[in-house]
C-alpha cells in the first residue's frame, strides 16, 4: 500500500506530546539530529519543541512531504506500558 500525506499526518497525530528524534538531511552525506517533544500538527507541517539546553532554537517545523520524500526520518520514544 502506498503511503500518502494523509496517512503520514494521522500517524504523526497519534504521537502528539511524545518525545521524538528527527534526523534531517542537510547536504551531501550530512545529517543533523534534533530531539524534542512533538507539540502540534497542522495541515501541512508539524512542530517539535526542542530542549533549550541542547539547542539554540526553541521550535522547528517539518512538512509531511519531508517524510514522504525521505528528507527526514522521525523516531518516536517508546511508550511505557502499565
Amino acid at each position: 500500500m502506498p503511503v500518502t500525506l494523509s496517512v503520514i499526518k494521522h500517524k504523526i497525530d497519534d504521537h502528539i506530546g511524545q518525545h521524538v528524534s528527527v534526523t534531517s538531511q542537510i547536504g551531501r552525506r550530512k545529517t543533523t539530529t534534533r530531539e524534542g517533544i512533538l507539540r502540534e500538527t497542522f495541515p501541512a507541517v508539524f512542530v517539535v519543541e526542542l530542549d533549550p539546553n541542547a539547542s539554540s532554537l526553541e521550535r522547528v517545523s517539518y512538512s509531511y512531504t519531508d517524510i514522504l520524500t525521505k528528507n527526514i526520518k522521525i523516531e518516536f520514544a517508546e511508550v511505557q506500558g502499565d
